[in-house]
């Protein structure tokens, strides 16, 4: 086996271990079992004696322990939630580890063994979980806001009907699709095993930072306090909720030309250089050829400005209602 077939090799093996860890977190995302029981401790800060048959290893909850008492863990524990991920932060940083690994041998191979050509397939790699959790989160609460005047005009027919509120809010979990009957079922059980209204609506709100909703539980809490017709505030709110979808409807029609000249324009050249850097290495290499300094510096400017860019544009389009 000669030198190329090695490297070929190893290219081939790397990219379908590449696949096979995309489609386990395909996969892990999109599994029903357990998904309510899996949370509710975190967020209730219930001991782990519920999670003892879990067939993980020790090692895994060793290191688990040790990673959630951080800060780091704590914040990726909870943008895990909000994207609705069933992985643990030791499961994650695991994740991240073997992205890292896979795409730097990937890069490496094809930028000809650079040390460079390693660093920049390990820094693509370190950064692809994270953008992968944020576009679910993105996407899980797009949808959720979407169906929150659904949900409010739901909850205002069964006060009126005569159902309790944590009743609505069955119905609720019952009647409408994920996410957002996922989250009230949540909610719903939280209350069934102890936990007061207005701490079990303020771990629904973490889960789900939406201005809409911290809108309807401001009002809810409120009127549990002070009284009054919960079912005219939840009416009026519904209205004022879907005037503001309407209205970011229409804005976001009118700036979408300008956000995605930003994406575009950002992404290309650097999609370019990485595109001539790995199959055509030594075009990209005369960069240096003045010396490393001059080549970085050069490197640095242009992506300074293609980042002063991007961000002046998508502030341009960033309207807020």
């Amino acid at each position: 086996m000669n030198l190329d077939t090695t490297t070929w090799f190893f290219i081939i093996a790397a990219v379908i271990l590449l696949i096979l860890l995309i489609a386990g977190i395909v996969m892990s995302s999109n599994s029903e079992g357990n998904l309510v029981e899996s949370r509710l401790g975190e967020y209730l800060e219930e001991s782990n004696e519920g999670r003892k048959g879990d067939e993980s290893s020790v090692l895994t909850e060793w290191v688990n322990k040790r990673v959630e008492k951080s800060s780091r863990g704590d914040k990726i524990k909870q943008s895990l939630a909000r994207a609705d991920l069933q992985f643990k932060v030791s499961e994650y940083f695991a994740l991240v580890v073997i992205s890292i690994t896979l795409s730097a041998l990937v890069a490496g191979f094809l930028g000809g063994r650079s040390i460079f050509s390693f660093g920049i397939g390990g820094v693509l790699g370190g950064f692809a979980p994270g953008m992968y959790v944020g576009n679910q989160q993105k996407k899980r609460l797009k949808n959720f806001d979407g169906q929150l005047p659904d949900m409010i005009n739901l909850m205002v027919n069964g006060l009126r009907a005569g159902y309790s509120t944590m009743q609505a809010m069955e119905a609720i979990s019952k009647e409408l699709p994920p996410p957002i009957s996922d989250e009230f079922r949540r909610v719903v059980q939280e209350m069934q095993l102890g936990v007061p209204m207005g701490r079990a609506l303020d771990n629904l709100l973490r889960r789900i930072p939406s201005p809409d909703l911290d809108f309807m539980v401001t009002a809810i809490n409120v009127q549990r306090e002070v009284g009054g017709n919960l079912a005219e505030i939840l009416d009026t709110i519904s209205f004022t909720i879907r005037e503001r979808i309407r209205i970011k409807g229409e804005i976001q029609v009118l700036t979408s030309q300008v956000r995605t000249s930003a994406k575009i324009l950002s992404f290309v050249p650097i999609a370019l250089a990485l595109f001539l850097w790995f199959f055509n290495n030594e075009y990209m290499r005369g960069i240096f050829d003045a010396g490393r300094a001059p080549g970085f510096g050069a490197l640095g400017c242009g992506l300074m400005l293609i980042g002063i860019g991007y961000f002046v544009m998508m502030r341009i389009a960033d309207i807020e209602v």
